[in-house]
């Protein structure tokens, strides 16, 4: 192509624009939030220069996972404490809020008395931020505006440490640690409608793109549970490389992607031939899944090494390492800044 007719095309595209055509999509748009467990802090990652570029000091002992608001400007951090699920230690009782423009702590939800607050999710349904509460057994339901506890969903299990929700809000289900289970709750009715039995131990859960299934980690054996979420039982057992930990389903509902702690990998399950197609080495100790919504990558979190991993999800390779903080676990997208 010569010169000119680059210089045409180029002054077209500026009349197009001018003329009120669609901008080109910025696929990297928001930022990358992580929980620095050993850092006690959040950090916010640009996409688009693949750094850590701040970090926002807890003001409590450690916080394990985040979420942002729906607009993106803020982050809601609950601080569980500087134990692990079921082991002695510190009993975290508050979250703390954080502005994620001015980079500063702006709130905080107390829970009363020691609670081990863990996993806080925003509901799409009602708008309340739901957050695990394991060592009450319950989801406190917290009303993001006056930061007001509302009401509680009891589990009925000890260690109900993560929480997933389907995508009309009705229903939630939570990982119990030490029971190895899962319950299928009711969120409008704030009640537990199934106790499903999985292993002696179980981690993270995660729900399909259509809701149909849910998904969690046998600790005990290298195999992922799939539950279907009609009948609330597990339908389907796939064979992993070594027991998985947190997952994420594509938005095209094709794939999920497991993480492999002890193999230092992550695992791409066919959701279709319910089996693993593709591996793929990652830093130590892969924690946490995060699909990035445009569908194009998938953010991992390795705990030990202090690191994410950027995978592409178009050809299964990673394609860049990010240095975050020390410990870091908990991820989440803001789509505001």
């Amino acid at each position: 192509m010569s010169r000119r007719i680059c210089i045409v095309c180029g002054l077209s595209l500026g009349l197009l624009r001018l003329a009120g055509a669609p901008p080109v999509a910025d696929h990297t748009k928001g930022t990358l939030l992580i929980a620095n467990k050993g850092d006690r802090s959040l950090g916010l990652v640009d996409p688009r220069s693949g750094k850590q570029v701040a970090t926002v000091p807890e003001g409590g002992v450690t916080g394990h996972e985040v979420t942002a608001s729906a607009d993106g400007k803020l982050a809601y951090v609950p601080v569980y404490g500087d134990s692990g699920v079921g082991k002695p230690g510190t009993d975290g009782r508050n979250m703390v809020v954080i502005d994620l423009g001015q980079r500063k702590v702006v709130g905080t939800v107390d829970f009363g008395h020691g609670v081990r607050p863990h996993c806080p999710v925003v509901n799409p349904g009602d708008g309340m931020l739901y957050v695990t509460t394991e060592l009450d057994k319950t989801i406190s339901v917290i009303d993001p505006k006056s930061l007001r506890i509302i009401g509680t969903v009891p589990t009925n299990q000890p260690e109900s440490h993560m929480l997933a929700i389907t995508r009309d809000g009705k229903r939630g289900y939570t990982a119990n640690v030490g029971p190895g289970t899962v319950s299928a709750l009711d969120l409008a009715g704030r009640k537990t409608i199934a106790v499903i039995p999985i292993s002696k131990n179980t981690q993270r859960i995660s729900l399909s793109a259509d809701d149909t299934m849910a998904f969690t980690s046998d600790q005990t054996s290298p195999r992922l549970a799939v539950i279907d979420t009609s009948s609330n039982k597990v339908s389907t057992w796939v064979t992993l490389p070594a027991p998985g930990y947190g997952t994420a389903p594509t938005p095209d509902g094709r794939w999920l992607v497991v993480a492999v702690p002890t193999a230092n990998m992550v695992a791409v399950v066919d959701l279709k031939l319910m089996k693993v197609l593709h591996t793929i080495d990652v830093p130590a100790a892969p924690q946490e899944v995060l699909i990035r919504p445009d569908n194009r990558i998938a953010y991992v979190s390795c705990d030990k090494s202090g690191k994410i991993a950027a995978i592409s999800i178009q050809d299964w390779k990673v394609q860049s390492i990010i240095d975050a903080g020390k410990d870091a676990d908990g991820l989440a997208w803001a789509s505001g800044i």
